[in-house]
């Protein structure tokens, strides 16, 4: 079995999207980095490395016997056995995985592009592994939102556009036809008229089909007008954002 040693990763926990597994560039100062000491270094086909990189389900019980604490993280200059940590490749892409002792890739973390590379060349001469698995359809829906409205844009960018679509899926459970009017006239003004003459639903789909692609300034205040008095939403936009400039 091929082992790295000394990898740097950056644990996303209970991530299904690999969007939301940021790449090296967007890591930042206060992310929790550690460093594995050994891990596991397995070639997969492209089907089960989107399986696992875009999905929470189980991992293939042989891939899990395989790699069963062969990995070991470094902390405090102590070496601690993991059970299921592991480094995946199909040949073009590279993940780190550690299941915390369960059989879904509970945590995902990128690599860093030297470590990425050093992968990639030691696989370049192997044939993928086979492993079995059940291969399903993925559900995308406004909470695991399809990768192509998260297409090119940063991590705050796409942090916030979810919280957006988590106040839009809230918006859409009051089933209140005043206020998702209220709010698709906030989006489009100009439309004031024929908003006032759609239903719940109609409104609610409109606003949602509107707002959906790409992310622009506009987007952003009208996601810092709609969370406004919700404290739970407002701490998910400071820990992107920072407070807000008028507050102590």
């Amino acid at each position: 079995m091929l082992y790295l040693h000394d990898v740097w990763v950056n644990w996303f926990e209970g991530e299904e999207n690999g969007y939301n597994v940021c790449h090296f560039h967007e890591w930042r100062k206060d992310d929790g980095v550690e460093l594995l000491d050994q891990v596991p270094l397995l070639k997969i086909s492209s089907i089960l490395f989107n399986y696992i990189e875009n999905d929470l389900l189980e991992l293939p019980r042989q891939l899990l016997n395989d790699i069963f604490q062969k990995a070991y993280i470094r902390k405090n200059h102590e070496r601690t056995q993991l059970d299921y940590c592991f480094i995946v490749s199909d040949g073009k892409g590279t993940l780190a995985i550690d299941t915390i002792g369960y059989s879904i890739p509970v945590r995902k973390s990128r690599l860093i592009p030297r470590q990425e590379q050093l992968a990639l060349e030691m696989l370049e001469n192997h044939d993928p592994i086979e492993y079995s698995f059940e291969e399903c359809i993925k559900d995308f829906h406004i909470l695991s939102p399809d990768p192509e409205y998260m297409n090119g844009l940063t991590r705050k960018e796409r942090q916030l556009k979810q919280l957006l679509f988590m106040a839009l899926d809230q918006l859409y459970s009051s089933e209140n036809a005043a206020e998702v009017r209220y709010w698709y006239t906030e989006w489009s003004p100009e439309r004031y008229y024929d908003i006032q003459l759609l239903n719940f639903e109609e409104a609610w789909i409109q606003l949602y089909e509107s707002i959906k692609d790409g992310w622009t300034s506009k987007h952003e205040q009208f996601c810092e007008n709609i969370i406004k008095g919700q404290s739970f939403f407002e701490k998910l936009w400071e820990m992107e954002h920072g407070p807000k400039v008028n507050e102590p």
